[in-house]
């Protein structure tokens, strides 16, 4: 088959290896990586541009491609059978959609119809899901709205991030795309509409997605939210106005719970009053550990920090730098 790539991140460089290498029946003809959003030298090129260079593949990298006609002869004079888009980051416009004779085929890094949108791997994990998944699907006009071709699923470790996800789907879609573009080429694919009612959407994060609000999330959804927003833009709070960032942090028992919970009935019942009586945001400092209280009376240990300004600490180091108040806040 004659393709066409479109491409740019380092991400998409397995899948465009994967189909160059799938066999003599599929050729890229051309792969359209995006420009860089200001002037860079060579050494900055694309890893995907880079790759298809070596590989002597032809690369155009449009400004535009809406409306674009140098563009538009290049690609349709290769007269592709197939498109393939993979994180383009871009929309593609209706005259590419309806060039190739088998669609132009986009790779989503979700179980569609869940987390349409651009930041569907970090989403899935923010919001604690413990499966996700590569859906191979034909683009139309809407955002992530057609028809499904294949998907696979991948279980998320309670320990992996976003970025972790990255390379593991990427490893698991290059295989898929080669398989789908086989599939729809031998007339044993056909595809099947999306659920819309089902649909969930992964808008692209924000800088303030990575604040962390003690008093609307308990401490698991915080460390989903840590763990999804990797590498960026991460979780970040602030004490006594400065910004304060966690690099890692773990889920915890409220303070004296594990003393408490050994030393007697009475004893606990006191500690889980005093618990209680803490707001969102408090902090504890237990065993040189630095604790911080969150919604639903939960607790989350911040077990590296770096306060503005500041190198990166484990927490005891950072409290043996500073002094807090009996009744320091975070946020």
């Amino acid at each position: 088959m004659k393709l066409v790539f479109c491409g740019t991140p380092a991400v998409c460089r397995a899948h465009a290896e994967g189909i160059a290498c799938s066999g003599p029946q599929n050729r890229i003809g051309c792969l359209p990586a995006r420009p860089p959003r200001w002037p860079r030298p060579a050494t900055h090129r694309s890893t995907v541009k880079l790759a298809a260079l070596s590989a002597g593949l032809a690369v155009a990298q449009p400004e535009k491609i809406r409306n674009n006609p140098e563009f538009r002869a290049q690609v349709e004079a290769i007269a592709p059978d197939a498109i393939v888009v993979v994180a383009y980051g871009r929309l593609i416009p209706p005259w590419m959609l309806a060039l190739p004779r088998l669609g132009c085929i986009n790779l989503h890094a979700s179980l569609l119809p869940r987390y349409r949108g651009a930041a569907p791997i970090q989403w899935a994990v923010a919001i604690g899901d413990t499966i996700t998944g590569n859906t191979t699907m034909l683009l139309e006009e809407g955002l992530d709205t057609g028809p499904i071709l294949l998907q696979q699923a991948l279980v998320i470790a309670p320990h992996q991030t976003a970025a972790d996800l990255f390379d593991l789907l990427a490893e698991g879609g290059a295989p898929l795309v080669v398989k789908t573009l086989a599939g729809l080429a031998n007339g044993t694919i056909q595809p099947e509409p999306q659920n819309h009612a089902g649909a969930t959407f992964a808008p692209l994060l924000d800088r303030e997605d990575g604040r962390m609000e003690f008093a609307a999330h308990t401490a698991t959804e915080l460390k989903n939210r840590w763990r999804g927003f990797q590498p960026w833009p991460g979780a970040f709070t602030a004490l006594d106005g400065k910004k304060l960032i966690v690099h890692r942090m773990e889920v915890a028992d409220a303070p004296g719970a594990q003393e408490s919970s050994l030393a007697g009935s009475a004893p606990a019942k006191a500690a889980s009053a005093e618990s209680a009586s803490i707001l969102p945001g408090q902090i504890r400092i237990q065993d040189h550990r630095l604790l911080v209280a969150c919604a639903g009376n939960t607790w989350l240990e911040l077990v590296e920090v770096q306060l503005e300004g500041k190198k990166r600490l484990a927490a005891a180091e950072f409290l043996r730098g500073i002094t807090l108040p009996a009744n320091a806040w975070l946020g």
